[in-house]
């Protein structure tokens, strides 16, 4: 434990900020299964939807910081080339 005043009330940010990215980090794999499970069922408007929901989820965990731009973006690449490839 640390006996600086100010790493004291680092450690409690730094919790905040690790508990706050984890949730948001969980909720991306939970858009990104229900994008990728709507693609493998196949019906057109949900698909387009759930990707979509995915796909904004992705840029403002990037936007905050929360993932990095280029896995952002690698992975919405990913999601857009599945469903492209599944609508034909």
């Amino acid at each position: 434990m640390a006996n600086i005043k100010s790493q004291k009330k680092r450690n409690i940010t730094n919790e905040k900020r690790r508990l706050r990215n984890k949730s948001v980090k969980s909720e991306l794999k939970t858009r990104v299964k229900t994008a990728r499970a709507s693609i493998g069922s196949g019906s057109g408007g949900d698909v387009t939807e759930a990707v979509t929901i995915a796909q904004r989820r992705l840029d403002k965990a990037a936007g905050k910081r929360v993932i990095h731009k280029n896995q952002a973006a690698r992975r919405t690449s990913r999601l857009m080339r599945a469903a492209n490839n599944a609508t034909g």
